[in-house]
């Protein structure tokens, strides 16, 4: 096996890291989890050191190089950088040694840094700063988001709702989204024991604590008052606060004066001012109840608090909004859930206070868990395993030092693109592309170039592009093309020069059989493999009700049947009315070359005649439009259908399974080649009858489970990656790369 590459990386928060805020913890956390994953990092400043209370310990951790562009005399500068002051460093940074990874944080910083040729592709770019609501959302921010996800390897995103969210106003986000929630480092401490006696008398009051900035919307003028509301309630409270960083407020005038006088001089709050983060956290520890209470104007929030991981981790019992973000990870039962004042007082004035803090406070601890940072670096390193894989021996074993060059020519890549990012993050892989206008339309200057330069060419689709390069490639240079399904019937094949060609990639045995029967091109040069799954990008947690939705992705042209997906949908709907259907598809008048034949007007006419006349389904359906958010669509579809009239694989089953949803198949040509037949139903009828009973037994979740394990063992995104990494210098036998999708690696 090859030994691990050494990993360097760049790491640039648009944060002041003197103010102790959850943007500057960010900043520490992500060197540590970089650093842990033995990545060499420079971690580069943004404002000039007053104080070391957070760059302190950036200093001490191994492998971490802190660069201080106002004392390393890369600025002459006294102020903070600007964005562009920032981008310039950093790409003088990577030239000095060039960087794998190159992590930003902040919406203006990052888009600067995604126009940079230099850095693009590399990015590593978390965004919090983004507009939280649709009504907010400028053409600026739209084209800023636009460029920062072309430019990034991976959009690093706090929550799922978050990632929902870019994906649906970027499509290009869709599928480079990945999850990198809020991290809580160990505290380095024995955590202390709680105090004896009951919270909340003279002798022993209630210890709540508060650490962070201090803003309107964080309820923090509010929480001063607490003292005297619970006093009140004859409940002696101390409030403790922790922070330096208070806020402007220009809507309301004096705000800020405010709220500096209360945490000065209000009976039973103690202000510490600014702590060093373990500081802090030996504070929170002796507290009875952490304070993330906030304006109800935030529960649509779409970032986590820091703090709540913190005081949860630290055993801390949190007084918290009631929102679906926090009842995913303290349940809804959750007995601090509060709105108002009125709510803390009740929450604390109990006589079982001291059970209700032991046990709420071992719950939030466990509940946690996935927040921690080894957890934190086990997800980093599985990203840079994907971003940054090591080739193959056999292709990492080549005798020349030379580059293997890889073009890759196409007019639609929304298949390959996946494996072509795993190639780009090859070691020692140079690849470019040759996109072609349409099928047949091209640059021929540019293909010539093409040919000149690369040891290997795949073409993606059998069509023009394969009989050019089948006809024009150089001597010993390597040819894949990979054959979908409509080549088949489209007449290129036969002009293709298959001597020239050294292997066929087909996407399923059926069609690989086909594709030989109807060409009679050579055993040997054709392969199977499989389209890709991305199982970490579709496995997200389920909206509620999603057992009673179907779902069908793409239903043009007709040959996709659509119309049985909505008899399955009558069936259902005669014995409950909670079953839907949800549509994300292109119509049929968005295709000119379907919508000119009258066969497929007609079809569609008689489809939307249903949906307006039939009393069980109409209203049942939705038409959700085509995008890349499949996979946060697919939160709320509990079946995924394909009722075809024939496919070459219908990735949409499979991309089901790996969000947790059923598959339900009716038995297309292959079909059983590709799903195990437990999900091939031979009608309508018995098929709806499978999705009744399987709801309504209560089994839909087992079964869910069951698909998403079948396919996480089958043809997974790496599995099909490496086949292919494999592919680029050596032929794959018939058979060896390729297998139906029940089948299990240990049955191989």
């Amino acid at each position: 096996m090859n030994t691990r590459r050494t990993l360097h990386a760049l790491v640039y928060g648009d944060v002041n890291l003197n103010i102790l805020d959850g943007s500057a913890i960010w900043v520490q956390s992500m060197c540590e989890a970089l650093s842990r994953s033995e990545v060499h990092v420079r971690v580069l400043l943004k404002a000039p050191i007053a104080t070391d209370r957070l760059v302190g310990p950036l200093r001490s951790m191994p492998n971490v190089t802190v660069i201080d562009p106002f004392t390393d005399g890369l600025t002459t500068a006294d102020e903070p950088l600007i964005a562009s002051e920032a981008v310039q460093l950093l790409t003088m940074l990577d030239a000095q040694q060039p960087a794998d990874v190159i992590v930003v944080r902040g919406l203006r910083l990052t888009a600067a840094a995604a126009r940079n040729e230099q850095l693009a592709g590399r990015l590593w770019s978390y965004l919090t700063d983004v507009p939280q609501t649709v009504d907010q959302v400028t053409d600026a921010t739209l084209a800023n988001l636009d460029d920062i996800a072309g430019a990034s390897r991976y959009m690093l995103c706090q929550t799922e709702e978050l990632r929902c969210y870019l994906e649906a106003l970027c499509s290009a986000a869709a599928g480079r989204s990945i999850l990198w929630p809020p991290i809580v480092p160990a505290p380095g401490f024995a955590l202390p024991d709680r105090e004896p006696g009951r919270p909340g008398t003279q002798q022993r009051p209630v210890r709540l604590v508060y650490t962070g900035k201090f803003a309107a919307a964080w309820n923090t003028l509010e929480m001063t008052r607490l003292p005297e509301a619970l006093r009140e309630a004859g409940i002696t409270a101390e409030v403790h606060m922790v922070g330096d960083k208070i806020h402007d407020e220009p809507d309301l005038p004096g705000w800020a004066d405010q709220m500096r006088s209360a945490l000065s001089s209000t009976e039973g709050v103690i202000w510490h001012g600014g702590l060093p983060r373990q500081e802090a956290m030996r504070l929170s520890a002796t507290a009875d109840l952490g304070l993330s209470w906030r304006d109800r104007s935030l529960d649509a929030s779409l970032e986590l608090s820091t703090k709540v991981l913190e005081f949860a981790r630290l055993g801390v019992p949190v007084l918290l909004n009631h929102t679906s973000m926090h009842e995913r990870i303290v349940g809804t039962d959750y007995p601090f859930f509060v709105s108002t004042v009125e709510d803390i007082v009740r929450s604390i004035d109990t006589s079982d206070l001291v059970d209700r803090l032991t046990s709420a406070g071992d719950h939030v601890r466990e509940a946690t868990r996935p927040f921690t940072m080894d957890a934190a670096v086990d997800r980093l390193r599985d990203a840079l395993v994907r971003a940054l894989p090591e080739a193959p021996d056999v292709v990492a074993q080549r005798t020349t030092s030379q580059p293997l060059r890889i073009a890759i020519a196409s007019h639609d890549l929304k298949f390959f693109t996946r494996i072509m990012e795993h190639l780009q993050g090859l070691p020692n892989v140079e690849v470019r592309r040759d996109d072609w206008a349409t099928l047949a339309d091209h640059d021929e200057q540019l293909s010539k170039d093409i040919v000149n330069w690369a040891d290997v060419i795949i073409c993606e689709w059998a069509g023009p592009n394969a009989v050019w390069y089948s006809r024009n490639k150089r001597p010993g240079q390597r040819l894949i093309v990979r054959l979908h399904r409509f080549e088949l019937a489209a007449g290129w094949l036969a002009d293709i020069d298959i001597d020239a060609v050294d292997q066929v990639v087909c996407v399923s045995p059926y069609y690989a059989r086909l594709t030989q029967e109807q060409t009679g091109w050579p055993v040997d040069k054709t392969v199977v493999i499989p389209n890709w799954v991305d199982i970490d990008q579709f496995d997200r947690s389920k909206l509620p009700g999603a057992a009673f939705t179907l779902g069908m992705i793409g239903i043009s042209p007709h040959r996709k049947r659509p119309d049985l997906g909505v008899e399955v949908l009558s069936l259902l709907r005669r014995y409950d009315q909670r079953f839907r259907l949800a549509v994300k598809s292109k119509l049929p008048w968005d295709y000119w070359w379907i919508w000119r034949k009258p066969e497929e007007r007609l079809a569609t006419e008689e489809l939307m005649d249903r949906l307006r006349d039939d009393p069980t389904v109409r209203g049942a359906v939705s038409f959700d439009g085509f995008g890349g958010d499949v996979a946060a669509w697919l939160r709320r579809v509990g079946w995924v259908l394909s009722t075809s009239e024939d496919e070459s694989f219908h990735l949409a089953p499979a991309e089901g399974m790996a969000s947790r949803a059923v598959p339900a198949i009716l038995p297309w040509p292959g079909a059983d080649t590709i799903y195990s037949s437990r999900w091939i139903h031979s009608d309508t009828q018995t098929m709806a009858e499978s999705i009744l009973d399987t709801v309504h037994s209560g089994t839909w979740l087992e079964t869910a489970q069951q698909a998403h394990a079948e396919v996480s063992s089958s043809f997974p995104l790496t599995d099909v990656c490496d086949a292919w990494a494999t592919l680029l210098v050596e032929d794959v036998p018939p058979g060896s790369a390729g297998r139906p999708l029940h089948q299990s690696k240990t049955a191989r």
